[in-house]
């Protein structure tokens, strides 16, 4: 008996092919991987925050940008010399502050004279910043607990830091990260922070 001409709806099963099923897996799991990749470099490494006033001059101006290293305070406790970014008192409503760490836990800061000791040692600023016209709370001299750190800005006369009683001693949890890169929009271009 011969087939009859015209339509059908006779449809070939087709089998799935196990070589486009598994390429088509592996492309899905690179892309998702590399979002994955992409979100925690950002996480770690690219959160941007502006400089608010002009306490960290001459290296860091009012308004410039910088990127906030959260990855190298997992890895290591913050020291002195950092130029840190911080919440004052943990304040979760309140501007970011960026400063340089001067004491570390267990460190004895004073301030007197305009200098400022820490283990009794005038602290090396190698001529770089001003004298400190006001002590603060450092005046009469204090010791650091553990997680304990103690910030000033560059602009040693201009600057709200932990002289200041509502800054006062910055703790460990307050400190997101490092100020670990600065976007200069002037001649000097892009750098990192010393």
């Amino acid at each position: 008996m011969a087939r009859k001409k015209g339509l059908t709806f006779y449809t070939k099963e087709r089998k799935i092919n196990k070589k486009h099923v598994y390429e088509v897996f592996s492309w899905l799991f690179c892309g998702a991987l590399m979002v994955l990749l992409a979100f925690m470099f950002v996480y770690l490494f690219g959160i941007r925050t502006s400089v608010i006033g002009v306490s960290m001059e001459p290296g860091l101006g009012n308004g410039e940008e910088i990127l906030i290293d959260r990855f190298i305070y997992l890895i290591r406790q913050p020291q002195d010399t950092d130029v840190v970014v911080f919440r004052p008192n943990g304040n979760e409503s309140a501007h970011l502050y960026v400063k340089r760490i001067v004491g570390t836990p267990g460190d004895t800061v004073l301030i007197r004279d305009g200098l400022l000791y820490i283990n009794g040692n005038v602290y090396d600023e190698a001529g770089i910043f001003d004298r400190i016209e006001n002590g603060g709370i450092a005046e009469p001299g204090l010791t650091l607990g553990e997680d304990e750190f103690f910030v000033l800005g560059d602009n040693r006369n201009d600057s709200e830091d932990s002289r200041s009683s509502n800054i006062g001693i910055v703790r460990r949890e307050y400190i997101i990260g490092k100020a670990w890169f600065h976007l200069k929009y002037k001649k000097e271009g892009m750098g990192f922070i010393k």
